[in-house]
């Protein structure tokens, strides 16, 4: 059965799906899902990159500041990363491998955990950590059932549908009162969205046996979010609402006893969402290609959209936490590199052309033509 026909089929069993729970099937079905089906997703072959793909200095300097947070909490003996959605593991090798060479007493410390829900990319991660692993200095551990996916799952999705595929609730390899940082990179911008307009909440129905959407009445949690941020969609707009990444936020953290979360993510501001978006941000990318229909291949394409950095910030601070000013991967990138005038991007070129070819890389990650203004950063503590 086609990933199309199962989502047809439980519509007919059910009626009218949420589109989080058609974002959910696409994305997270432990067979045909996004995620699921292989690794290739990334990289220039695949059909997005993400800042570790460009150059190995975006871990190299996201080290650098692991291990200024490390000092902060002046250098326990024990530390834990915790990594969620790690794909490939390029960047946890990048971190550990610079790590190891120039920062040796934070690498004495450091355990570092990838939670990762695709059996694929849980393959591959061994291939590229196998001596980190070996050496016990990383950890994948087992996934359990996905508190993330009881969140967005609603009444829609059975009882033996909720507990598969989706990503999870951290899952630790030290005690809980080791201090941990939580990083996570592109992650949250894949988590199931409602999409309300005007009409309501849009489902997805059948008609002459082709999908169709339809508007149906929102939560009253759906209505109060629109309330708490004056989020109201005029007739034709959209806007999409994740309350599990608010739930999520939540639960992270409590997580964390002593330490930082660090979220790395395409985004918005209340003040930008009023500003634009009035179509919402939800994109499907495929070979590279940007794509506003979710409909075209379930299963063969991802599914984004962007976070709402406003209502993060809110659920972290409400939960106990320290949350420092947003910023911009440049601005997060251009404070670390300025330390030692990029050096750490710089170490391995023994040529001219090698110089230019990593400058051209590291200007991709952080001026606003390339990726350094298109992603908000969130860092809150709790010490």
């Amino acid at each position: 059965m086609s990933l199309r026909a199962k989502i047809e089929q439980e519509i007919r069993e059910r009626g009218p799906m949420p589109f989080s729970r058609y974002m959910e099937i696409c994305l997270y079905d432990p067979v045909q899902g996004y995620y699921s089906r292989n690794a290739e997703q990334f990289g220039k072959a695949g059909d997005f990159y993400t800042s570790s793909d460009v150059h190995a200095v975006f871990g190299r300097l996201l080290a650098r500041q692991f291990e200024e947070m490390w000092r902060a909490l002046d250098r326990p003996p024990q530390l834990e990363i915790l990594e969620l959605g790690p794909g490939r593991g390029l960047f946890a090798r990048d971190v550990l491998d610079w790590s190891n060479k120039k920062f040796p007493d934070f690498f004495a410390a450091l355990t570092y955990t990838l939670q990762e829900s695709s059996p694929s990319l849980r393959a591959r991660l061994q291939e590229t950590l196998y001596e980190h692993l070996d050496s016990g200095r990383a950890a994948v551990p087992e996934e359990r059932p996905s508190l993330a996916q009881r969140f967005s799952a609603g009444n829609h999705a059975k009882d033996d549908q909720v507990s598969e595929g989706r990503p999870t609730g951290p899952c630790r390899t030290l005690a809980p009162r080791a201090p941990l940082i939580i990083f996570a990179n592109e992650f949250l911008d894949a988590l199931p969205v409602e999409i309300l307009g005007a009409q309501g909440k849009l489902h997805l129905a059948l008609e002459n046996g082709r999908l169709h959407e339809i508007w149906l009445p929102p939560t009253a949690e759906e209505l109060e979010f629109l309330d708490r941020y004056s989020v109201h969609p005029e007739l034709g707009e959209r806007i999409e609402v994740s309350l599990p990444a608010q739930q999520w936020i939540t639960q992270i953290a409590h997580t964390i006893q002593r330490g930082s979360l660090l979220i790395i993510d395409y985004g918005y501001t209340r003040n930008e969402q009023l500003a634009g978006h009035h179509r919402g941000t939800l994109m499907a990318y495929r070979q590279h290609s940007a794509s506003a229909n979710p409909y075209q291949a379930p299963g063969e394409q991802d599914l984004t959209a962007h976070v709402n950095f406003t209502a993060l910030t809110a659920a972290a601070t409400q939960a106990g936490m320290q949350v420092q000013t947003l910023v911009t991967q440049s601005q997060l990138l251009m404070r670390i590199g300025e330390t030692n005038q990029f050096a750490d991007a710089f170490e391995d070129c023994r040529l001219p052309q090698e110089r230019a070819k990593v400058a051209l890389q590291l200007k991709h990650l952080v001026t606003p033509a390339g990726m350094g203004e298109n992603f908000q950063v969130l860092l809150a503590r709790r010490e």
